[in-house]
């Protein structure tokens, strides 16, 4: 029997080709967007603290009943 290998074609997007003007304006989207994922993250975290902090305090506060 022959074995056939199945090659899987990747699609590369190479966004505007409005030269040097597009690629700049494509980097900078990326970088935003970078920017606004890690402030999503932080944001994230903080509220995880947040949420911590309270639980604790009210423990503290409720558990000397």
């Amino acid at each position: 029997m022959a074995k056939y290998k199945k090659e899987r074609s990747i699609k590369v997007h190479d966004g505007d080709k409005k030269g040097k003007q597009g690629s700049n304006n494509n980097n900078n989207g990326g970088i935003s967007r970078k920017c606004a994922l890690l402030v999503k993250e932080q944001r994230a975290r903080l509220y995880i603290l947040r949420r911590c902090a309270t639980m604790l305090l009210c423990w503290c506060i409720h558990g000397d009943d």
